[in-house]
């Protein structure tokens, strides 16, 4: 007697990925196709990402990657030389080999350079895989961007676009614990949440296209304030006199607790795992923050939603980042930036 199993190859994927296994397929009186999934886009988030995703789909599918750095892509192939993975030339190619796309770019014009890419001509279901495409955008960019890449998709007919933003830094990417925000009609929720579960612990649905991002900033615009404040409020404390670690402690158990005080404090040797403890290197870049600050402004502006301390914000990482002794450190560096005692 043949022995089958009733588990769907989704079940199957999404119960190895919550036991950091790998997926292997099982016997079946009908056998499940292989497929091929796209990844663009490999720098420090996405290379990690992407690494997860192949390790967790199953050993017979292939994956297709595509960067501009050659390097990156020549690297992957070496560390995951057990697995089925090619390199594309551009992304065009990706996305005729693939069933599944997820990128992961740096800026909106790069996101709107790739998917015109890869959807002109808008013949992707006569050149390649007549499956309509899944398109996953895991970068953070603005949610206008995001919503005109995702009207190309579906007002030509080949694919439906999710935007799906992550938190959790490199750290996060590297163990497959980021959290994603996503927006994305319902129909497409479970299959966008089985597939960013293998890259991540929480997929967190916001509502519809574009909603992912939305949050994404509004969180990131919080964590920018957040910062600033937590820097100003342990200046002052340690030149009233202080102890900085008493500071600490009684901030994070008092009304004035926040990500920026208990984990990423500002101020080195109060958390020895914070960038501020080695010298701010590592961590979220400044750069970074204030990419994220400035795509939430923009946005404010285009939905006319009033702000004011963002503005100020804004003053201040922009002379972090022109700093050249700041330039590249972790955005806890505003205390240093501002004259805090170290």
């Amino acid at each position: 007697m043949r022995v089958t199993f009733s588990l769907t190859l989704s079940k199957r994927i999404a119960s190895a990925s919550k036991r950091n296994l790998p997926v292997r397929r099982c016997f079946s009186t009908t056998p499940v196709p292989k497929a091929t999934w796209g990844f663009i886009g490999l720098g420090q988030m996405g290379y990690r990402m992407a690494k997860n995703l192949r390790s967790k789909i199953p050993a017979t599918d292939t994956m297709v990657i595509q960067d501009v750095n050659k390097a990156a892509t020549k690297q992957f192939v070496d560390e995951l030389s057990g697995f089925s993975v090619s390199i594309a030339e551009t992304a065009r190619e990706v996305a005729e080999k693939s069933e599944t796309i997820i990128t992961s770019l740096p800026e909106p014009q790069h996101v709107k350079a790739v998917y015109k890419s890869m959807l002109e001509p808008a013949s992707l279901l006569t050149e390649g895989s007549q499956t309509e495409r899944l398109f996953i955008d895991t970068s953070t960019i603005d949610p206008m961007t995001s919503n005109e890449v995702a009207e190309w998709a579906l007002s030509t007919g080949q694919g439906k676009f999710v935007d799906a933003p992550m938190s959790g830094g490199v750290v996060g990417a590297e163990a497959g614990t980021l959290t994603f925000m996503i927006g994305a009609p319902a129909e497409l929720l479970a299959r966008s949440t089985e597939i960013l579960s293998m890259m991540g612990r929480r997929v967190l649905h916001m509502g519809g296209p574009g909603s992912g991002l939305k949050a994404k900033l509004a969180n990131n615009y919080l964590l920018a304030l957040n910062n600033i404040a937590t820097c100003e409020a342990m200046s002052m404390g340690i030149k009233w006199g202080l102890d900085p670690k008493a500071l600490a402690s009684m901030i994070n158990t008092a009304t004035g607790k926040c990500w920026p005080s208990e984990v990423n404090n500002p101020v080195p040797g109060v958390i020895e795992t914070a960038p501020a403890s080695r010298d701010y290197n590592g961590g979220f870049g400044v750069a970074l923050m204030n990419k994220d600050l400035k795509l939430a402004l923009k946005a404010c502006e285009e939905f006319g939603v009033e702000i004011r301390m963002g503005k100020l914000a804004r003053e201040v990482y922009d002379e972090v980042q022109g700093d050249e002794k700041l330039r590249g450190k972790d955005f806890s560096v505003v205390y240093r930036h501002i004259g805090g005692k170290e």
